[in-house]
């Protein structure tokens, strides 16, 4: 990825919402992924564990024509087919799903292509091997996901002086404390129920990204 290209992609991958089905009640996933696109997310990531492919796919069309609108690069977690086959503007993979270099292989070169990241090596690694952005955690507690492993603040730092790609923190991320991140060379924060658990969605939204600016600008 060319200079000009990754210094647009870290200022997009500011404020970074990954979706959530869990809290979802009543409400729809469109509508509750509009509420936080209108709060300010950046970037926005497809992320579904148990859907079959034929309505993973229909989901996935439909909410990345919602994030056009808002001008939100759209891409999906782990399913490679299902990117490739809607144009997504890129995927991301965890360490336990497809190896890098092989994803780069199957989406070209223009695509955005994310991994994630829990040691230096790693997130070495990654970027060796075609990654534009890495996600880095869980740098705090959480409950999203069962086997994200605790990233120190440390090794978050680590990690973003050891490669030239932007790195964003996730994992128990919320409004509270994001602060404790400056310092760390991250671009930005990737959330799910920091949003998507909260009654409010926009409002929500409208306040973690202002804290997340004020806190990414301590670099």
């Amino acid at each position: 990825m060319r200079a000009e290209m990754r210094e647009k992609l870290a200022e997009q991958l500011l404020f970074y919402a990954v979706t959530d089905r869990y809290w979802l009640g009543e409400r729809t996933l469109y509508d509750v992924v509009r509420e936080s696109l209108e709060g300010g997310v950046t970037f926005l990531q497809l992320r579904e564990k148990k859907l079959d492919d034929a309505h993973f796919y229909e989901e996935a069309v439909e909410l990345q024509a919602l994030a056009k609108e808002y001008g939100v690069p759209f891409i999906v977690n782990d399913n490679v087919d299902i990117a490739v086959r809607m144009n997504a503007d890129g995927i991301h993979v965890g360490q336990s799903d497809m190896e890098a270099g092989d994803v780069r292989a199957l989406i070209g070169p223009d695509k955005i292509l994310g991994v994630s990241a829990q040691t230096v090596e790693q997130a070495i690694l990654a970027e060796r091997r075609g990654a534009d952005y890495l996600g880095v955690g869980a740098v705090f507690p959480t409950g999203s996901k069962d086997d994200a492993d605790d990233v120190s603040f440390e090794t978050l730092k680590a990690i973003c002086e050891a490669v030239s790609i932007p790195v964003v923190a996730i994992g128990g991320i919320t409004l509270q404390n994001t602060p404790q991140l400056a310092g760390s060379g991250i671009v930005g924060i990737a959330v799910i129920s920091a949003i998507y658990a909260q009654k409010d969605i926009k409002k929500a939204a409208e306040e973690l990204k202002k804290v997340t600016f004020e806190t990414v600008r301590q670099r």
